[in-house]
């Protein structure tokens, strides 16, 4: 909630009304991407930077990493520094270099939480829409929290895009196991 939160109390604007209602969807939609491009930049970088800081990553980031098992309310299980710092922080970039109006910044914010909270559920759902549109996804995020990958996988919560140019991407395989269910694992090669 601070990721919305902040942003739209820094503009000392949210008691008043919107003046511009007649945002075209065009607009909301180039300022999504927008918006979702920014988000991911921070994060990443700054995800990456709390594990490659001993301090950081010990202090605060490792926080988050004491759920072994991802579930869905951990996506939000974080040293409240670090949720400044990698959530607030990138929620008033996104809102700040995207120009939304405030009725989609709701919608952005609430669209990220959710799928944040999905890329931690632990559950890869063959019809889960977030699984088809983005790479990042619940298994992408699960190989993150193993000890395989934990120095991969940084990106988070929508592309893949800046693990792919920065050398941190892994593959993962999603493997059946013997007495049934799957199991996400770093692929092979």
């Amino acid at each position: 909630m601070l990721t919305t939160a902040i942003p739209l109390q820094l503009t000392h604007e949210d008691a008043k009304p919107e003046t511009n209602t007649n945002t075209s969807w065009f607009a909301a939609a180039s300022q999504f991407m927008v918006a979702m491009v920014v988000f991911d930049t921070w994060q990443y970088f700054v995800h990456r930077y709390m594990h490659h800081n001993k301090f950081l990553y010990r202090k605060f980031h490792s926080w988050h990493h004491r759920i072994v098992a991802p579930y869905a309310c951990a996506a939000q299980y974080n040293h409240p520094v670090d949720g400044v710092i990698t959530e607030t922080v990138a929620g008033a970039l996104a809102y700040f270099v995207s120009g939304m109006s405030k009725t989609t910044a709701a919608l952005f914010f609430s669209f990220a939480t959710v799928k944040g909270i999905d890329d931690h559920c632990g559950l890869m759902l063959p019809w889960n829409p977030f699984h088809i549109l983005f790479g990042n996804n619940t298994v992408y995020h699960d190989i993150h929290h193993q000890l395989a990958g934990n120095k991969r996988n940084f990106a988070q919560p929508f592309f893949v895009t800046w693990d792919k140019i920065m050398g941190t991407y892994v593959p993962y395989a999603v493997v059946k196991r013997e007495n049934g269910g799957f199991e996400a694992r770093v692929a092979k090669h």
